[in-house]
């Protein structure tokens, strides 16, 4: 599979306070509908991910359930938290 610039990025170094749309596959509209329902920066997106355990099918239906993300947006964030857990958990 290939990532993009911002997955690469993303994965690079420590998440710290990253904005929730500096993760791979959400842009400014998705990133603006988490941030009104409180996920305004990456790390309680984590936060999330890691509460359902990693669980990739879990994780992408509430990512679509939550700011309306399509398969390739919600496989995108998936791949990049879940290469972050790897490298930095």
């Amino acid at each position: 599979m290939t990532t993009s610039q911002k997955h690469r990025d993303f994965v690079a170094e420590p998440m710290g306070e990253k904005a929730v749309n500096s993760l791979a596959g959400i842009g400014d509209v998705l990133g603006k509908k988490l941030e009104d329902k409180g996920f305004d920066k990456a790390y309680v997106v984590l936060g999330q991910f890691l509460v359902l355990k990693k669980d990739e099918d879990l994780f992408r239906e509430w990512l679509k359930d939550t700011c309306g993300a399509n398969a390739k947006q919600s496989r995108d964030c998936y791949g990049c938290l879940r290469e972050w857990c790897d490298a930095f958990l």
